[in-house]
């Protein structure tokens, strides 16, 4: 895969979303033409996965819904994000596997290392090229959530214990770069190659 996979990652709240949708509208403006998508969601299949999970989670079972949304994620990657990649695009997606283990993981309890092995069946071993983490204090993230024009969700309306195991779930820098060393390698380009093509898209932004 040749392209570019860079994923928008932290607590609600945390402009996130925002950000992303910013920054394709500068490559737009550039004559790029960046793939957006978002999870769960973003195929058919997807979509309904998400609206399962919208359910009240006095009927939703913690393991049920991590079900579904990794199988979400396999129709995803499989029908949007690895052909992309195959095609050369560039693919910002809101969301990824690192919100599982932050989500389902800390936040719901599950086993962090059973979640890792389902991502990896997932995305048959697909990792980002880059990933964005957007970290804010959960209460100030949870104000801005409830100040927002579409209002709050299921996910807002947890408890402040919650969103504070949340973002104790997402990885640190150090994590990140190791997992982008590994993909360089399975890619088989080496530190430099990655480096020339993040300074290739960071001179995009800042022109």
């Amino acid at each position: 895969m040749s392209g570019w996979f860079v994923t928008f990652e932290g607590v609600d709240g945390s402009g996130k979303s925002t950000q992303l949708a910013r920054v394709a509208a500068r490559l737009a403006a550039l004559g790029l033409d960046p793939v957006l998508t978002r999870e769960p969601g973003g195929t058919p299949l997807a979509e309904a996965s998400a609206r399962c999970c919208s359910i009240p989670r006095a009927a939703r079972d913690p393991l049920a819904e991590a079900h579904l949304i990794e199988a979400a994620r396999v129709d995803l990657v499989a029908h949007v994000i690895a052909p992309a990649l195959a095609a050369g695009r560039m693919v910002l997606c809101d969301r990824h596997a690192d919100s599982t283990i932050a989500y389902q993981g800390f936040g719901r309890g599950l086993d962090v290392e059973m979640l890792r092995s389902w991502n990896r069946a997932a995305t048959s071993g697909l990792t980002p090229d880059l990933t964005l983490l957007y970290d804010l204090d959960p209460a100030a993230g949870l104000e801005r959530r409830a100040a927002a024009a579409e209002g709050s969700n299921r996910i807002d309306r947890e408890p402040l214990d919650f969103h504070l195991r949340v973002r104790r779930g997402f990885p640190g820098p150090g994590a990140t770069r190791a997992r982008s060393d590994r993909r360089d390698r399975r890619l088989g380009r080496s530190p430099g190659d990655r480096r020339a093509l993040l300074e290739r898209h960071r001179s995009h932004l800042r022109a």
